[in-house]
């Protein structure tokens, strides 16, 4: 007898991929409109960087749950915009720290405000409370689950600057 049909459309990992999707899309477009060439993560990176200045590219990984190997490639694009500086660590040879440059603070106000509106349109079609509730119950499921993730996410144990 065959097995009745699933629907994996509606299976959560098929539909968090379909939003990640669907927010990459959002990003690149606002960005577009604005002139700002960053991805999701280069915008993250540089955020991150910003509320750490001089911080070791292993803890900007680890800042935005992202993996050690691939930030560095990222660092690489931002270096080549001119957006971050790696300097060698005073206190690790092996390590480099990364600061913004005048150019990678600049783009970070402009993108900020234009990131923070586009939020609403990742889950447009959700009334305020919905967008609320999915934002929550999102946090908490990232939560449980980044323990089983090889790149965790690590919040600072600073305090954030405001620039």
């Amino acid at each position: 007898m065959p097995e009745p049909p699933v629907d994996t459309l509606q299976f959560p990992g098929h539909l968090i991929r379909r939003l990640h999707q669907i927010s990459v899309a959002l990003f690149a477009d606002h960005m577009a409109r604005n002139d700002i060439d960053l991805t999701p993560v280069q915008f993250a990176a540089i955020e991150a960087v910003a509320h750490e200045p001089g911080v070791d590219q292993a803890t900007i990984a680890a800042r935005i749950a992202y993996d050690r190997a691939t930030l560095g490639k990222v660092i690489d694009r931002l270096e080549a915009k001119a957006l971050i500086q790696r300097d060698v660590s005073t206190t690790d040879r092996r390590a480099r720290v990364v600061t913004l440059t005048d150019s990678g603070h600049s783009l970070l106000r402009r993108a900020l405000p234009i990131v923070e509106e586009l939020q609403t349109d990742i889950l447009t079609g959700l009334s305020p409370a919905e967008q609320v509730q999915m934002t929550t119950l999102l946090t908490k499921a990232t939560q449980v689950g980044d323990r089983l993730r090889r790149a965790p996410h690590r919040a600072s144990a600073a305090p954030l600057k405001d620039d």
